[in-house]
């Protein structure tokens, strides 16, 4: 066979691939439908598609044939301000329960198509299947308050496998990793007290704050390693916190993750001015290449309080998460009974089933490389569809991007003209408690940018271009 041949063939796909005729992320047409079409042979046909996967420019799917690969074009990243305003009381803007309402938290328009997992059918097999073990027992009794020891086990085994052993007596399952912080905030914390988050901010724990009655000190980050440990060490040199709260993997909004030395750093520094620290690590599990260590491994005095459900790697409704508490442990047990009193021993029975026949270990490799292809989607849509001078972190795990546009743009009020097209914003107002990040907005690939989704960041994307010529 001619090397001419397969080259030029080749040549001439990636000519149609530049024009998008086939767009990042489709799929090709399959090997016997490029030889009909190109009248070339199946030997030519798939030294053409090998050479363009070693050019990186398609990529091959076990039994699904050959995708446009995403070709990510260098962005710079945001710049936040390194001013660490003074601990206040935390408001949390009406805005928050309006897109929590619309079902719009991760999703830029919920009226499109609903996404199918497999994995789902699995878990409720396995759910169903411990409903109809012992229903009476389990209609008549409540659990034990550090709930069911069969899914404690699991989740610690889970943990071990990235290298920090917990035991399981000294976990507690909460009703989601949100529950998880309030019982943190709750045992560590009273009224009155100064809390260093990072800035921006999850705005849940924000709402936390607000609902215990504490003071927010927000330390400025950044978008690649997440909280600025130097600035902390600094704003211990003015003020006293209980307690830190921090999300070294994937943080939402930017997707920061935490360099191993500023961990240690920060470990340190809880030692030595004696705080709490608080790991939000919901988004561990979602690392696209690596599933980072966590925080928890490096402590060596009981003061970091690990939190995470599976919320986020399994399902929205499950309402289960867990908190390892260390020095705390007792504290939060019995502020869990106060709280919730028991979980659902079937849910936590059918979960830990699940995990202990590996089906948790297979939908995690399979969901990681899907976030990553839909992140890919968000970023090929912001590259072609937006303006060029956006500028927006490119995360290597999680499901959210953060992306700062011009000064000029206020996005709670683009938030409202938004909602007049079903396009639902989660603007950078709500990651702050010091009127930041009103230019920024976090943009979501939980799920895939296809269609109605792909034409929603499309027409944001065409408003944004009229701005600030035409102030929304």
């Amino acid at each position: 066979m001619s090397r001419f041949k397969y080259q030029q063939l080749a040549n001439e796909l990636l000519q149609q691939i530049n024009a998008r005729q086939w767009q990042a992320g489709e799929k090709l047409p399959s090997v016997r439908w490029l030889c009909r079409h190109y009248q070339r042979s199946l030997a030519t046909v798939q030294h053409a598609l090998h050479l363009l996967e070693a050019q990186g420019v398609i990529e091959a799917k076990s039994r699904a044939g050959y995708f446009v690969k995403f070709a990510l074009a260098p962005v710079q990243t945001p710049q936040f301000s390194q001013h660490i305003p003074a601990p206040n009381m935390v408001t949390v803007p009406d805005m928050f329960f309006d897109i929590m309402n619309r079902s719009g938290a991760f999703d830029i328009f919920p009226s499109g198509p609903q996404v199918e997992f497999t994995h789902l059918n699995s878990l409720m097999r396995h759910i169903g299947r411990a409903l109809r073990q012992q229903p009476f027992s389990k209609a008549m009794y409540y659990d034990e308050p550090l709930g069911l020891y069969e899914l404690r086990l699991q989740i610690t085994e889970h943990y071990r496998s990235t290298g920090l052993a917990l035991s399981a007596q000294n976990l507690c399952i909460t009703a989601g990793c949100q529950h998880a912080l309030f019982l943190a905030l709750k045992a560590s914390c009273k009224p009155g007290d100064t809390v260093a988050v990072e800035c921006p901010a999850f705005y849940g724990v924000l709402q936390l704050l607000q609902e215990l009655e504490l003071k927010a000190l927000e330390i400025p980050t950044s978008p690649g390693s997440g909280l600025d440990v130097d600035s902390l060490e600094q704003a211990l040199e003015n003020w006293q916190i209980s307690a830190c709260v921090v999300t070294p993997a994937f943080a939402t909004p930017t997707g920061a993750c935490m360099p191993a030395t500023q961990q240690a750093k920060l470990i340190s520094l809880a030692n030595k001015h004696d705080f709490a620290v608080i790991e939000d690590d919901i988004y561990g599990d979602l690392g696209f290449h690596q599933r980072p260590k966590p925080l928890k491994s490096l402590d060596t005095q009981d003061r970091v309080m690990l939190c995470s459900s599976f919320s986020k790697s399994l399902s929205r409704d499950l309402r289960i998460g867990w908190i390892a508490a260390g020095r705390w442990s007792k504290a939060v047990a019995r502020l869990k009974l106060v709280s919730q009193l028991a979980s659902s021993q079937a849910m936590q029975q059918g979960i830990a089933s699940f995990m202990a026949e590996g089906h948790y270990k297979r939908h995690l490799n399979q969901y990681r490389q899907q976030l990553k292809h839909q992140r890919d989607q968000l970023i090929n849509c912001l590259q072609h569809d937006w303006a060029s001078d956006i500028q927006y972190t490119t995360p290597q795990g999680g499901l959210a991007l953060w992306l700062q546009l011009d000064k000029g743009i206020n996005c709670q009020q683009l938030y409202l003209q938004c909602l007049k097209r079903g396009i639902i914003l989660t603007p950078g107002v709500m990651f702050s408690n010091s009127n930041n990040f009103n230019h920024y907005l976090r943009l979501s690939f939980a799920h895939p940018i296809v269609g109605s989704r792909k034409n929603a960041l499309a027409e944001l994307g065409r408003m944004l271009l009229k701005m600030p010529a035409e102030q929304i």
